[in-house]
């Protein structure tokens, strides 16, 4: 059976040197997306939605700058280190998925003390529209043709034609299908169950899922990373500790009803 041909134009529209690329495009929904699942959530739990728009802007400075610096020094620190200028370098691409977690994590910390917010209350809360934040991600990732899978000739295979010629597992639409079914088994969780009141419990299962996802899904992926692990790909060695966390979150919660 022939490979599925992916030659999509990561630039969506041009107007001279004006270009809009599909990447920035789906951002964008990742953010519209997540904006109203909060307002949405806020509504619910009856808190001010007036605070939303700061809070957004704390987890987008969080996600961009923890990204960045997340792919630099996960991921090819000796580079970095050695041209330090390159590292305000977005434009040229590099955005770590970990590095965004824990960035985004310090901007909801921040705001949750600003605006004297219980911090696992709005942990469970972000954990939601953040799956599908993911989602929209890596569906940018497939729109650029990177985050590529390893060679195969299973039946779904995909060729990345700006790439190369070789048929590969279409990863980063494993990745895409896992967090959106992720997000549906949080809001479900969020709204029918009664765990919803154990301070953490949805967090935890956040990184337990994701991070799970993620480990598996990185045995079929190209290795990204400037150096190399014995056992294990880099990507699965950072998201050892976060699914740890989720672990003992879950453990955490089930135990004590905060």
């Amino acid at each position: 059976m022939e490979p599925i041909i992916w030659n999509v134009d990561p630039v969506l529209l041009s107007f001279g040197s004006l270009k809009v690329h599909w990447y920035g495009l789906i951002f964008a929904a990742a953010m519209f997306s997540g904006f109203h699942i909060m307002n949405y959530i806020y509504k619910k739990e009856k808190k001010s939605v007036e605070s939303l728009e700061s809070l957004f802007i704390y987890i987008l400075i969080g996600i961009v700058v923890g990204a960045r610096l997340g792919h630099c020094f996960f991921y090819d620190p000796e580079f970095y280190l050695n041209n330090p200028l390159k590292i305000i370098a977005v434009w040229e691409g590099g955005l770590a998925s970990h590095g965004g977690g824990l960035g985004a994590m310090l901007g909801s910390y921040l705001y949750a003390k600003k605006h004297k917010i219980n911090y696992l209350w709005l942990l469970d809360k972000l954990a939601i529209p953040t799956a599908v934040f993911a989602f929209f991600v890596r569906m940018g990732n497939l729109m650029n043709s990177e985050i590529l899978g390893v060679q195969t000739n299973v039946a779904w295979a995909v060729v990345f034609s700006r790439v190369d010629n070789i048929p590969r597992h279409p990863a980063q639409l494993y990745e895409a299908i896992s967090y959106l079914l992720i997000s549906f088994v949080l809001f479900m969780i969020y709204i029918y169950t009664k765990k919803e009141a154990n301070k953490g419990y949805i967090f935890g299962m956040f990184l337990s899922l994701v991070f799970s996802a993620r480990f598996l899904i990185e045995f079929v992926k190209s290795e990204q990373s400037a150096y190399s692990t014995v056992f294990i790909s880099t990507g699965q060695m950072l998201s050892i500790p976060f699914l740890i966390l989720g672990i003992i979150l879950i453990q955490r919660s089930l135990k004590t009803k905060n």
